[in-house]
């Protein structure tokens, strides 16, 4: 057991890694205390200063020596974020150290037991007492995400943008409230020809349920931010695209270049890639249009679906006419404010939530999805769609073996309660839906009780 004081000292040890990452250094952090008093820091800084040496417990050794003006710091503890190597642990042992206090295990290079422990090592002339595992986790998560991070940019970097398509800069996704996950991203599924594909993927790969997250138009994977948390709380996987055009992906310049089944097909290689198992579908507006059609070309991955404010577009029905409306605005008003469009339905929504939806689309040439996928809504029976929305809807009535949890926005005037009771009586075995009563359309900005019942219903 650690004491509370070893932990305040480790968190200032972090506060060094975080500084260290900033600057582009792997992020170990380290301080020198003596007497309760810490008398020096040090974060890793080999690039910075060309200088293989300059681990962040030497440079801490280092400050302390010159801090006490004496290479011995007799009576003094250090606190590292990171298990010691063999050249800090020596150094370490060199300085009579009293005691060395370290985070996360390193078990490529740690010398105080993962690797070998120098620290118990009997024919050496000064024998340190250390202790491992304060704070690990902290400690833990800001290495793994600091090296996630790395490999992303990696990746981006090898993925050119193609000629006829744009790409949001990053900075447009600086800050945005509650979506502090990392970016993944993927381009070379044969579909996608070049395109680069946003996801996210969090949680453990061997969970027990993983949530595939499907947004519609003009939203994104922010969507979902209320809903993510509690599918990760209850120790489950998400995985959440942005469909080419929207979030962080590729967004091709000619409105054209958008299509039913192209969008399908870009689903359905990156479920293939990511062998995505015990699945619950989770879906939207244009996330269940395309969404839906989905688990029939794999049913054994699918456990079960969540359905919110959504419809089959299957070209032989009539569409809604709140639908009707929506795509007769969007067609007059091409330009509209995503951002006040959030408003409008969600008054509960901060005005940086309401502005993190305008995030990919800078400017007219990034908006050629919004433009296309209204008209996209198969309206015939020979539109594009719509007879392989006709094979899901038999799918849903006649084969679906999984569980199904609806919920439905009650304000929602294009897919709200009346679409939704016909698609409860299509979808074999779906239960009474949850109404949210104040919720819209993005019935998702009310994502947090969903999430919890819906987490409830599927646990495994």
């Amino acid at each position: 057991m650690h004491s509370n004081l070893d932990s305040v000292f480790m968190a200032q040890a972090l506060a060094q890694a975080r500084a260290a990452a900033a600057a582009g250094e792997v992020p170990v952090g380290a301080v020198v205390v003596r007497d309760g008093q810490v008398i020096a820091t040090g974060r890793n800084a080999p690039i910075d200063a060309h200088d293989p040496t300059a681990h962040a417990e030497v440079v801490a050794l280092r400050s302390a020596a010159q801090a006490l003006g004496n290479y011995r710091l007799d009576g003094c503890t250090l606190y590292v974020t990171l298990e010691p190597c063999a050249m800090c642990s020596g150094a370490m042992l060199h300085a009579r150290l009293a005691r060395v206090v370290f985070g996360a295990a390193d078990p490529k290079t740690g010398a105080a037991g993962s690797v070998l422990n120098l620290f118990t090592e009997p024919r050496l002339n000064h024998q340190t007492q250390w202790q491992g595992g304060v704070l690990a986790d902290e400690c833990s998560a800001l290495l793994s995400h600091f090296f996630r991070h790395r490999r992303q940019e990696i990746r981006m970097t090898a993925s050119p943008l193609r000629d006829d398509a744009l790409r949001t800069p990053d900075e447009r996704f600086a800050g945005l409230p509650g979506y502090p996950w990392p970016p993944h991203y993927l381009s070379d599924l044969p579909v996608l020809a070049g395109l680069r594909l946003h996801y996210l993927d969090e949680g453990p790969r061997d969970a027990p349920l993983t949530w595939l997250c499907l947004h519609g138009n003009p939203a994104w994977s922010y969507l979902y931010r209320k809903m993510i948390p509690v599918f990760l709380q209850a120790g489950h996987r998400v995985v959440a695209p942005d469909l080419i055009g929207f979030g962080k992906s590729d967004k091709p310049k000619k409105d054209a270049a958008h299509s039913f089944g192209w969008h399908r097909q870009v689903l359905l290689e990156f479920i293939d890639r990511l062998d995505l198992r015990d699945v619950v579908l989770v879906v939207q507006d244009w996330g269940g249009l395309l969404g839906l059609t989905l688990p029939m070309e794999a049913p054994g991955r699918y456990r079960g679906l969540l359905v919110m404010n959504t419809t089959l577009g299957t070209g032989d029905a009539p569409l809604s006419p709140g639908f009707l409306a929506w795509r007769e605005m969007c067609a007059n008003n091409p330009e509209f404010d995503v951002a006040r469009l959030f408003a409008r339905g969600n008054p509960q929504m901060t005005a940086a939530e309401c502005a993190a939806y305008n995030a990919p689309f800078p400017d007219r040439g990034h908006r050629a999805a919004l433009r296309a996928f209204p008209s996209m809504v198969p309206a015939s029976g020979d539109a594009d769609g719509a007879a392989t929305s006709r094979a899901a809807r038999d799918f849903w009535r006649d084969r679906w073996q999984g569980r199904t949890f609806m919920a439905v926005g009650a304000q929602d005037p294009v897919l709200g309660p009346p679409v939704m009771r016909g698609l409860q009586q299509l979808i074999r075995g779906c239960p009474e839906p949850l109404v949210i009563e104040q919720g819209g359309h993005f019935v998702q900005e009310h994502g947090e009780p969903i999430a919890r019942a819906a987490v409830g219903y599927f646990q495994p």
